[in-house]
C-alpha cells in the first residue's frame, strides 16, 4: 500500500500578520496532483489540521475543497485532531463523511477503532490517535498517572489488542506527539502540561508504520516512525528546514520503504544581519530581495525609520531585531517572548515586577496552575 504522510497543515495560519491561505492552497493542488501522478492509495494527516479551534471562513473553504477532490478520486483520508484543533468542531459529521472515505479520528473513544483499506495484499488498519490532553484523558484511558507517556501507552495498549483480533493485518498509527529525540522549532505550541512533554519512541512498539504529527520539522525517529513536519515554514527556525511529505509503500509482508516528497516553496525564508547602510547597498544579498526576512541590525545607534528603509530594498521584511543593548519599546512583546514555553514568560514576568527570579517552589506552583488552565480549557473545549 503507498501511503502519502502529511501533517501540520495548519490552514488559516499567518506569518507575522501575513495570510498564508494562497500559499497553503498552493501546497494542496501539490498534494492533489502527487495522490493523482504516484498512484497514491492513502493519504495520512496527522493532526493540526487548522491553526486554532474556530478557523477562518477561507481555511474551512480550503479545506472542503481538497476533501471534496480527494473523493473524487476515491482516495481514502485518514486525520486526527492535534493541539490546535477543537476536536468536535473538526469531528462534526464523521460518520457520515466517511461513507465518502474520509476517515476523521478526534474522540479517544475512536483511538482502537482502525479505518481497514485494503489493497492486493488484504487489509491495513489505521488508527488515528488525536492529540490526547494527559490531565483530561487519564481517567477515560485508565492511565496510571496524568503524563503525556502514561496516557499515550494507554491508547496504544488498546489499539495493540484490537490490532491482535486482526491476524495478517498491516498496521498504520497516527498520532499527534513529541517523540524523544526528535528537534522542535519555534513554531510549535508548547504541550508541556502533564509534566515531561515527551513519550519514548518504545510507545508504538509492534506497528509496522507510525506517521507523527506536531514537530514542524521533516524528520525520521526510526526507520518505522516518522515526522512529515509542516508543508510551510511557520517561523523563522525553519528558514533551513527542507519541507517535505514521506511517501510510504509498505509492501505484503510489511517491508517498507520511504521517499521524501519536496513541497513547493512559495516564497523563501531568511535571516540577514548587518548594518542599515550595508544590508541596502550590498550586492551580496540581491537573492533574497523578494524573501521573507527577519532583519538584524548591527548599528551602534538604531538608524531613524530603520523598517522603512530597509522596505525599499526588501518589501518583504516581517521582522527586525537589533543587537544587544538596542531593544526599544517599539519592540513587540511577541517578538521578546519568540520561541519561549508559557512557563518561561510566567517565570520572566514574576523577576520583571519583583526584581528577583522565582524560587524552585514559586516555579513549580507556577507550573501547576499552567497545567490547570490547560486542563480546563480542554475540557470546556470538549463539551
Amino acid at each position: 500500500m503507498r501511503i502519502l504522510h502529511t501533517s501540520d497543515w495548519h490552514l488559516g495560519r499567518q506569518l507575522h500578520r501575513v495570510p498564508l491561505i494562497d500559499e497553503q492552497h498552493r501546497f494542496l493542488r501539490f498534494l492533489v496532483d502527487t495522490v493523482r501522478e504516484r498512484h497514491v492509495d492513502a493519504v495520512t494527516v496527522a493532526g493540526d489540521v487548522f491553526d486554532r479551534a474556530i478557523p477562518p471562513l477561507d481555511a474551512i473553504d480550503l479545506f472542503n475543497e481538497v476533501l471534496e477532490e480527494l473523493a473524487d478520486l476515491r482516495v481514502p483520508l485518514v486525520m486526527i485532531s492535534g493541539n490546535h484543533d477543537s476536536p468536535r468542531r473538526l469531528g462534526v459529521n464523521a460518520r457520515l463523511i466517511e461513507r465518502a472515505g474520509i476517515h476523521l479520528r478526534t474522540a479517544v473513544g475512536d483511538c482502537a477503532r482502525p479505518a481497514v483499506l485494503h489493497d492486493d495484499h488484504g487489509p491495513v488498519a489505521f488508527y488515528g490517535l488525536p492529540y490526547l490532553e494527559p490531565g483530561l484523558f487519564q481517567a477515560h484511558l485508565a492511565a496510571d498517572k496524568p503524563s503525556h507517556q502514561a496516557v499515550l501507552g494507554a491508547a496504544m495498549d488498546q489499539v495493540r489488542a484490537d490490532l491482535a483480533t486482526r491476524p495478517g493485518t498491516r498496521s498504520v498509527v497516527l498520532a499527534h506527539a513529541f517523540v524523544t529525540g526528535a528537534e522542535p522549532s519555534d513554531s510549535e505550541r508548547d504541550i508541556t502540561a502533564g509534566g515531561v512533554p515527551s513519550v519514548s519512541a518504545s510507545v508504538f512498539d509492534g506497528i509496522d508504520y507510525v506517521a507523527l504529527g506536531h514537530l514542524h520539522r521533516c524528520q525520521k525517529i526510526t526507520e518505522r516512525i516518522r515526522y512529515s513536519g509542516s508543508p510551510l515554514a511557520y517561523s523563522f527556525s525553519e528558514a533551513d528546514h527542507p519541507k517535505a511529505t514521506w511517501l510510504i509503500d509498505l509492501d505484503a509482508q510489511a517491508r517498507l520503504t520511504a521517499q521524501p516528497i519536496p513541497c513547493p516553496i512559495p516564497r523563501t525564508l531568511a535571516r540577514l544581519t548587518g548594518t542599515l547602510d550595508a544590508l541596502r547597498t550590498e550586492p551580496e544579498h540581491t537573492e533574497h530581495e523578494r524573501s521573507w526576512l527577519h532583519i538584524t541590525l548591527t548599528d551602534p545607534d538604531r538608524p531613524h525609520m530603520a523598517m522603512e528603509r530597509l522596505k525599499e530594498r526588501f518589501p518583504h521584511t516581517l521582522k527586525l531585531s537589533f543587537t544587544a543593548g538596542h531593544h526599544t519599546s517599539d519592540e513587540s512583546y511577541g517578538t521578546r517572548v519568540n520561541g519561549r514555553s508559557d512557563h518561561d514568560i510566567t517565570l520572566g514576568f514574576v523577576e520583571h515586577v519583583t526584581n528577583v527570579p522565582a524560587t524552585a517552589p514559586e516555579g513549580d506552583l507556577l507550573s501547576e496552575g499552567l497545567e490547570s488552565v490547560r486542563v480546563q480549557a480542554a475540557v470546556r473545549e470538549a463539551r
